[in-house]
């Protein structure tokens, strides 16, 4: 799992990189004549998105977990099932 996981925060890491570096960019361009406040709200907007997205992640994350742990109990009943089953000789 630490290989999955670390993967993941990568991920987060570079995402979280690349809006710094965007929103740089963006500062240094724009002009004096907005303030602070009036950018506040837009940075607001932009934090709420990825929580609506990740909400929706977890939720798949979810329901490929149960898929595999349903394929997982599956495959070792039919392990169970094929053990049990007599087994047929030549004669």
């Amino acid at each position: 799992m630490g290989k999955q996981y670390n993967k993941v925060i990568k991920r987060r890491r570079r995402r979280e990189y690349l809006r710094r570096k965007k929103q740089q960019a963006g500062n240094s361009v724009a002009t004096k004549t907005t303030t602070a406040k009036e950018a506040a709200p837009a940075d607001e907007a932009e934090e709420k998105k990825p929580v609506a997205k990740k909400a929706a992640a977890k939720k798949t994350a979810k329901k490929a977990a149960k898929k595999t742990a349903a394929k997982k109990t599956a495959k070792k009943a039919a392990k169970k099932a094929a053990k049990k089953a007599p087994k047929k000789t030549e004669e």
